[in-house]
């Protein structure tokens, strides 16, 4: 038995844009330009999105499966047409239109519109081109990347999207991965840990959401990956 456990990795990045000759511009008059009605749209959409990302919690645990799902789908499609709307005004928002909390709203809410990965494809590219310019995240787009490959049957490049072996309290990638001799290399590229680092953060943080249970199977302990460290300490 397999469980599906998602995982959103926040990392900050500099922005640092001075051509010679030029003013340097100073963090006030960065903030003025920011869109501060769309960052506040995001937030507010954000917050929703993270209700229906998550296991069903107060008053959303006396729904029916089909009722929470039914919500999970009217708050997903809803928000994708949202986005759609965003996009084709201005493509990818980047930290230098909306900040980087904005940006990784709404990159969030696009990871979450599975229903469309034609919509998930294009954002990517556009994506991409801002991550060129240190203009959004490279660990984001990642997580983009694999969930796009994921959802056209395609290996992933980085490993981000997992599932667990809820039996024995192991995660592993929800997928193939390409090349996989190769994966860390591609990881620490974008900023991210080596997988099996990874992949334990996350089954010692579902034992721990889900211990009493995990306890009444024998289990008390997940069942984690050698790594650097523990390899070199034998």
């Amino acid at each position: 038995m397999k469980q599906r456990f998602s995982f959103f990795i926040f990392l900050t990045l500099l922005m640092a844009c001075n051509a010679k000759g030029t003013r340097n511009t100073t963090s006030s008059e960065q903030s003025s330009l920011l869109d501060t009605a769309l960052m506040v749209e995001l937030a507010r959409m954000v917050e929703i999105d993270q209700i229906a990302a998550m296991v069903p919690k107060g008053k959303y645990k006396a729904y029916s499966n089909e009722g929470w799902q039914r919500f999970q789908d009217s708050v997903f499609t809803t928000h994708q047409k949202r986005l759609a709307e965003i996009f084709s005004q201005r493509g990818f928002p980047g930290y230098d239109a909306i900040g980087e909390e904005g940006s990784r709203n709404f990159w969030l809410m696009v990871q979450h519109s599975d229903f469309d990965p034609a919509f998930q494809e294009t954002v990517l590219d556009a994506m991409k081109v801002q991550v060129d310019k240190a203009n959004a995240s490279p660990s984001d787009y990642a997580m983009l990347v694999d969930r796009v490959s994921l959802n056209t049957g395609k290996p992933q490049v980085y490993g981000t999207q997992v599932t667990y072996n809820v039996e024995i309290c192991q995660v592993i990638p929800k997928s193939p991965l390409m090349d996989s001799i190769h994966v860390n290399e591609r990881r620490a590229d974008v900023g991210l840990e080596p997988l099996e680092n990874y992949l334990n953060m996350m089954s010692e943080m579902h034992f721990e959401m889900n211990r009493a249970n995990y306890e009444k199977q024998g289990i008390t302990q997940p069942v984690l990956y050698p790594t650097a460290s523990t390899k070199s300490d034998n």
